[in-house]
């Protein structure tokens, strides 16, 4: 392995470990202010105030805004939709069938989403077979969900 597929490798993990890190701290502020929307509210108002900056001070000649008016309904609202369920789902379900189950039941479900937008070669993706291998791959990621949740 190079050292660059190493280091790709090791944000990956560390991109994952946010996320397990995220939802906890999600569902203890639903806790605190009372309502889970509220707390997902306030999640994605620090996370764009977040990116707005990042985009300002790294990427701001590099961004094409007036591409924004081309963009099909779908990429304009369906990411941060889809964001917004995800982040709400986990933090209401993290204090009830606890981090770990509500991590590995997502990989599973991330995981067969993602075999049939590789079948399928979905938003421009590169298509890719249903090979016995991937989805034996992708049944034992659902057995270890599984096993994590109810044993």
């Amino acid at each position: 392995m190079t050292l660059q597929a190493a280091l790709l490798t090791v944000v990956a993990l560390v991109g994952g470990a946010m996320i397990a890190l995220q939802a906890p701290i999600n569902a203890e502020a639903a806790s605190r202010l009372g309502n889970p929307l509220a707390a997902a509210t306030m999640s994605f108002c620090v996370g764009t105030a977040a990116l707005i900056l990042v985009t300002v001070l790294f990427a701001r000649h590099a961004t094409n805004l007036g591409a924004v008016k081309e963009l099909p309904l779908y990429m304009l609202i369906g990411g941060g939709l889809l964001g917004a369920m995800y982040v709400t789902i986990t933090l209401v379900l993290a204090p009830k069938i606890g981090i770990a189950a509500v991590m590995a039941l997502g990989i599973a479900g991330q995981l067969a989403a993602a075999l049939l937008l590789d079948r399928f070669g979905m938003f421009d993706l590169m298509e890719r077979g249903l090979t016995s291998g991937r989805i034996g791959g992708a049944v034992l990621v659902l057995v270890g969900a599984l096993m994590v949740r109810l044993l």
